[in-house]
């Protein structure tokens, strides 16, 4: 035992204290505070399109020209060849076609290049809001009926449950806290599993690309070597998790009497965000993140060479990228889907779905349990797998890819259960 805290505590120490780490840990704060800085000095320094506008009604023109957004502003022009003129010379940013005299309003922009979609999409919103005055004009309606009929409906839902008598009870609905939460930890599920796969690989790699290992079998045994450079590496990662939960938790009492952060926490229960929920979906996140470095440490043993662990890490880079992306696209716009309902219960990927079909509610606490422990087994029996895999293949060295080196390894152990 005490050889492999050694072993685990020097691969823990080794990457820890590298540069890699650290800029690992500090890349997601320069990048937001890069985009916190950029924000602010685009909202500082941004000036203000200056769109020409070309329409055959001047009262609608000198009305749209009085009216200002934060994004852009109106100049009438008399034609359009003195709008092209003005746009060439840069004194115009684009300018806009506007025809009101048809039964429908046309509008065409003409610009250089794009004003952004946020600026586009007002204008589009602005042209429907001058038809719908139009229309109402020719109808005779007034303002009073205008708006109306442009009042939306108003649709609420509603969380129900039943009780043993059969009567329906009414609850807060949290899917929607509970959805951003579940994407929020498959996205780091999924950061995490391609940042270490061939940081675990390559540890595991290492020794027997250096043709070393007879010496460090010599002193202790394969399995405590394996099992000791796949804690260190965990650890390493937990490390991470840990740092970011703890910014998270320092940010949160910055920010906690911000009126957006109120307004998005006003209303929520705690008790169902905090209750079964978060608890499964940090056991998926757990489980994903052993298993996942299991499998890598795995891919890692079947190399001959460290610089062959990038090929060998790619199935695991696949399995993960299926799980997380059927349960990004799947999970919020079909969770009734029996893709995902299947898919929610298979190792490896489970731990990508269940945690959305928990946030939207399409599962019950026994479904949730059932995958706990199919993942669970079989992350027990992958591990064993591995260690006595690496245990018969640490000192073949095949150069026939993995493929040929795990089969090779399988035959080995085979013939040592023979014996």
């Amino acid at each position: 035992m005490n050889k492999f805290w050694i072993i685990a505590s020097d691969v823990y120490k080794k990457n820890v204290k590298s540069v890699s780490f650290v800029i690992m840990i500090l890349v997601p704060f320069l990048v937001m505070g890069i985009i916190y800085v950029a924000g602010s000095l685009a909202g500082g320094f941004s000036e203000e399109t200056k769109v020409g506008l070309v329409s055959d009604n001047p009262k609608v023109a000198e009305e749209l020209a009085k009216s200002k957004t934060d994004d852009y502003t109106f100049k009438v022009v008399k034609s359009q060849k003195e709008a092209e003129k003005q746009l060439k010379d840069k004194d115009i940013e684009a300018f806009l076609v506007l025809e009101t005299e048809s039964k429908q309003v046309q509008g065409k922009l003409y610009a250089e290049s794009s004003l952004g979609t946020t600026t586009e999409l007002m204008m589009s919103q602005m042209l429907n809001g001058l038809q719908s005055s139009l229309n109402a004009g020719k109808l005779n309606l007034t303002p009073e009926q205008l708006a109306s009929l442009s009042q939306p409906a108003n649709f609420k839902k509603t969380k129900v449950s039943f009780d043993k008598d059969g009567k329906m009870t009414t609850g807060q609905d949290n899917t929607a806290i509970q959805s951003a939460v579940s994407f929020v930890v498959t996205i780091i599920l999924w950061v995490i599993i391609i940042t270490y796969a061939s940081i675990i690989a390559q540890e595991i790699a290492s020794e027997k690309g250096t043709r070393i290992m007879e010496v460090i079998l010599s002193s202790t045994k394969a399995q405590t070597h394996f099992y000791g450079k796949l804690t260190g590496v965990i650890l390493v990662a937990l490390t991470q998790i840990v740092i970011y939960a703890g910014a998270i938790g320092i940010g949160y009492t910055q920010l906690k009497n911000l009126d957006m952060v109120k307004g998005f926490l006003s209303g929520l229960s705690s008790a169902n965000l905090f209750g079964s929920f978060l608890f499964f979906t940090l056991i998926f996140f757990v489980l994903g993140v052993l298993v996942y470095s299991v499998l890598a440490a795995l891919c890692g043993s079947l190399v001959s060479k460290p610089e062959d662990t990038a090929k060998a890490v790619q199935p695991i880079i696949y399995i993960a990228m299926i799980g997380y992306f059927i349960g990004i696209s799947l999970g919020t716009t079909d969770p009734q889907n029996i893709v995902i309902k299947v898919s929610s219960y298979i190792p490896l990927i489970s731990s990508f779905i269940m945690p959305i079909r928990l946030a939207s509610e399409t599962v019950t606490t026994a479904g949730a349990i059932i995958s706990v422990m199919i993942l669970i087994v079989f992350g027990l029996l992958l591990t064993m797998f591995s260690a006595k895999l690496y245990k018969s293949n640490v000192l073949v060295y095949s150069e026939g890819g993995v493929w040929k080196s795990l089969k090779q390894s399988i035959s080995i152990l085979k013939n040592e259960r023979k014996k």
